[in-house]
């Protein structure tokens, strides 16, 4: 403790906060760290737990004998899917519709966070935001259900706008090559709004002052959004972009399961929903377990090459 002369000229005593060890710093945090046990429970079950079962990928699995006794195979598996008729087919249909919603999705999502950002009207922008947030919480299913009426053949309204027009009616839903089209329109309708709070937060941390000092310089809203905006917003940009590069070979199979139909297979069967086939419906534990796993592989390598070019070019990264 050290002393400070006051403004009557006395010295005063200046307190300065007692450095304490680690368990002395939980203690006095204690609510906050309670509030973390759910989340790691949470990860403890459901993220490292499986890690346990990751062999069943090395083992020709038996669910009578269990993990432990089952037969080990090495690469067995993962040698029988690289030689098999699926490996390019999954591949490329995972990574062409990761890709799709990548080029087209994700700058729509920036474009419409800066077009509501630059919304003046505050009951007009909370509207517009609530009413892009709400299909996020609509099931995948009701969002899969409504795809498939609004492009039935018999009824649905895509197919009457087509013959308004004097088109024929098509049923595209047996067509391959409209599978991934209309599955990067759905998921952008289905997730676009609430993509967009990340950015939609972003925007709100720069500077008010330095639009203002843009707007002396004779900046208008274009050279604006081009100057401030998006230099401001670049670092959450970069981070959501790594994320969503990390996520291309991670697509879930319960939409595309919904959409698809045999005839699709070319252009709709993913990895995921190969997994869910062979390991669900076809009871082949191991096998789908390697093919999941190579999958989880994939996706590391993608996030690691992502952030390291990004650190190259921009210096920004998420380490």
């Amino acid at each position: 403790m050290k002393s400070a002369l006051s403004p009557s000229g006395k010295s005063a005593p200046v307190l300065r906060p007692k450095r304490g060890g680690l368990w002395s710093c939980i203690v006095r945090d204690r609510q906050l760290y309670y509030m973390l046990i759910p989340v790691l429970v949470f990860y403890f079950l459901f993220v490292y737990m499986p890690f346990y079962g990751v062999q069943i990928a090395f083992k020709d699995y038996n669910l009578f004998l269990g993990i432990h006794d089952s037969k080990w195979i090495g690469f067995d598996h993962f040698v029988e899917f690289f030689t098999g008729p699926y490996f390019w087919q999954t591949l490329r249909n995972t990574f062409l519709i990761s890709l799709y919603g990548l080029i087209f999705g994700f700058p729509i999502t920036i474009l419409f966070a800066l077009s509501v950002n630059e919304v003046r009207n505050k009951k007009y922008k909370s509207f517009v935001q609530t009413a892009s947030y709400i299909p996020y919480f609509v099931s995948s299913v009701v969002v899969a259900s409504l795809v498939v009426n609004f492009l039935s053949p018999s009824y649905g309204i895509i197919n009457r706008i087509i013959e308004l027009f004097g088109g024929e009616s098509k049923y595209f839903m047996i067509m391959p090559e409209y599978f991934r089209g209309i599955y990067t329109i759905m998921g952008i309708w289905h997730s676009m709004g609430f993509n967009s709070i990340v950015f939609l937060a972003a925007l709100s941390g720069i500077d008010a002052q330095l639009y203002e000092a843009a707007t002396i310089d004779g900046a208008g809203k274009l050279k604006q959004i081009l100057h401030v905006t998006l230099p401001g917003i670049m670092p959450t940009v970069v981070v959501m972009l790594i994320l969503r590069i990390g996520q291309m070979m991670s697509l879930g199979y319960e939409t595309i399961i919904l959409l698809y139909q045999p005839a699709t297979y070319e252009t709709a069967d993913i990895i995921s929903s190969y997994v869910y086939r062979q390991g669900i419906v076809g009871a082949d534990y191991g096998y789908a377990t390697a093919v999941d796993l190579f999958n989880s592989v994939i996706s590391c390598i993608l996030v690691v090459t992502a952030n390291k070019i990004s650190n190259k070019v921009s210096d920004m990264g998420i380490w």
